[in-house]
């Protein structure tokens, strides 16, 4: 993978923001495959910026488990077994399930015309297969069904949740027509919101992200194995 000449030309996200992508993507590719030390003086050399953003990013990456720290040996990309990541899905998933529920009830009509809004507005990322487009609209509305739970404790243990499995998940995106199945996915979810079934958009949700496991899963294993 080509490195790139700045980082500002990467995403229009803070230092440490792109680092980690850049690095996210590395991983899931299999350029640096578990057991790889993150050097702090090297990568702030390789893109050309001090060793504050870049701790930052390792600091980020470390919180989320696909990397790890090591006293006074630096920072390593993790060896994360299949059965611990399919338990830290599941229990992203059963979270986002009761705020999906709780979202078809307790979303304003403002609220609930943004979500669709987002929705669609993501499907021009899936026309032009453009995955970090695509990778960020997703974001915003799963942050949306979030945040309609109107739970906060709620909220704050499924952000939490989510974090750890966020960089395996987007390695589904990096699959062929995942980008368009993930979209029709998310209009299932979103007609149950509008229909007001909490049951039904719990259950959808909770088949998305077990797709989104399986999907990269899937890619990650072929990836490394390769």
């Amino acid at each position: 993978m080509a490195e790139p000449e700045s980082l500002t030309d990467v995403h229009d996200l803070p230092l440490a923001g792109q680092m980690r992508k850049v690095l996210y993507d590395e991983i899931l590719a299999g350029d640096l495959p578990p057991g790889t030390r993150l050097d702090e003086i090297k990568l702030a050399q390789r893109f050309g910026v001090s060793r504050t953003p870049v701790r930052e990013a390792l600091r980020e990456m470390v919180s989320t488990g696909i990397a790890e720290h090591h006293h006074r040996r630096g920072v390593f990309v993790s060896q994360i077994p299949e059965d611990q990541l399919a338990e830290m899905f599941v229990y992203a998933a059963e979270l986002e399930a009761v705020c999906t529920r709780l979202a078809a009830q307790n979303m304003s009509v403002i609220e609930r015309e943004a979500l669709i809004a987002v929705h669609l507005e993501s499907h021009q990322h899936v026309n032009y297969g453009n995955i970090d487009a695509y990778d960020e609209s997703n974001k915003a509305f799963h942050e949306a069904l979030l945040k309609g739970s109107h739970n906060r404790s709620l909220y704050d243990a499924t952000v939490q949740a989510r974090t750890r499995v966020a960089p395996f998940r987007r390695a589904q995106f990096l699959v062929d027509d995942r980008l368009a199945t993930s979209f029709e996915e998310h209009s299932l979810i979103v007609l149950a919101i509008m229909n007001g079934d909490g049951d039904g958009a719990a259950n959808l949700i909770r088949t998305h992200i077990e797709h989104s496991r399986e999907v990269s899963v899937q890619y990650l294993c072929y990836v490394l194995n390769d």
